[in-house]
C-alpha cells in the first residue's frame, strides 16, 4: 500500500517548456532534452527569456515525460541520453528527483544544464537535502559560469554568485563530474583579468571534465521583444574568432 508520501511523489509534475529530440551540444552523445520552465536569473543574454516565467500549460509527471522521451531511445547510442535544462531546472527539484530516478531505473544517462542559483549551502535545509537525493541519480552537470565578479554577476544577472561558487565546490567535493560553460560576451565578460579571475577559482575544483566558451549572440532578441522586455545588449557584436581562442586558452590553463 502507498504511503502519503508515495500518493504526493507520484503525483508531481512538472512545468514544461519544450523539449528537443536530437540534441547534440548538451552532453555527451545524442541527448534528449527538456527545457523546464522559471528562472530566477535575468541574464541580459538569456536566449530563453520565455522560460523565466514558471506557469506553464505543458504539465507532466514524470512517467509521462520519460516515457515520451523512450520512444527517441534508439538514438543515443552508448554516450547519450537526458538532459534537463530551462529555465533553471533545479526550481523544480522535486520534479527532477522523481525524473531522474526513475530514468536510472531504466538505465539512462542523466544531465542537468544548470546555473546552480537555487543552491543553499546550508547543510540543514530542505534544498541541500534535496539535492543530495538528487546528486544520487545525476551523471553530469553542465554548469554556467555567468561572471566571476560578484558585482558584475548582479550588474549581468540581477543576483549575486556566493551561493553559485559554493554549489561548485560541493559538486567538487563529493566528486560528481561537471562541464563548464562561459558565455563570452563583448565588453563583459571578454576580459583577460576575468578570465584569468575565473580560471583560478576553477583550478580550484576536481570535478571539471571539459571547459566551453560560447561565442555571445544576439538570437534570443526576438524572445525579449515580443515579451515586452528591453534588451540590454542591443548592438553588441558577437567575439571574434581570436578573441574566442583567447578566452579559450586562459580557462584551460594554456595560456
Amino acid at each position: 500500500m502507498l504511503d502519503r508520501r508515495d500518493i504526493r511523489i507520484t503525483m508531481v509534475k512538472g512545468a514544461i517548456h519544450s523539449v528537443e529530440t536530437f540534441g547534440s551540444v548538451d552532453g555527451p552523445g545524442i541527448r534528449f532534452i527538456v527545457f523546464l520552465k522559471g528562472c530566477n536569473l535575468r541574464c541580459k543574454y538569456c536566449h530563453n527569456a520565455d522560460t523565466w516565467n514558471p506557469q506553464s500549460d505543458d504539465m507532466r509527471t514524470p512517467e509521462e515525460l520519460l516515457d515520451f522521451a523512450e520512444r527517441y531511445r534508439g538514438y543515443w547510442g552508448e554516450d547519450g541520453g537526458i538532459t534537463v535544462s530551462g529555465g533553471e531546472p533545479l526550481l523544480q527539484i522535486d520534479f527532477l528527483i522523481e525524473f531522474f530516478k526513475m530514468a536510472k531505473e531504466r538505465g539512462i544517462n542523466t544531465c542537468i544544464d544548470t546555473a546552480l542559483q537555487p543552491f543553499n549551502e546550508d547543510r540543514n535545509s530542505e534544498f541541500f537535502g534535496k539535492f543530495e537525493e538528487l546528486m544520487k541519480y545525476t551523471d553530469l552537470l553542465l554548469v554556467d559560469i555567468k561572471h566571476i565578479d560578484r558585482e558584475e554577476h548582479i550588474k549581468l544577472t540581477g543576483l549575486p554568485n556566493e551561493n553559485i561558487q559554493a554549489g561548485m565546490r560541493y559538486l567538487s567535493e563529493i566528486g560528481k563530474p561537471i562541464w563548464i560553460r562561459h558565455v563570452l560576451v563583448p565588453g563583459i565578460t571578454d576580459n583577460d583579468e576575468y578570465l584569468h579571475k575565473t580560471r583560478k577559482f576553477i583550478e580550484e575544483l576536481s570535478n571539471v571534465e571539459k571547459i566551453e566558451v560560447l561565442p555571445y549572440h544576439s538570437m534570443g532578441q526576438h524572445k525579449f521583444e515580443a515579451l515586452g522586455i528591453p534588451y540590454q545588449l542591443e548592438g553588441v557584436e558577437s567575439p571574434t574568432a581570436e578573441r574566442v581562442a583567447n578566452a579559450t586558452a586562459i580557462l584551460r590553463g594554456e595560456k
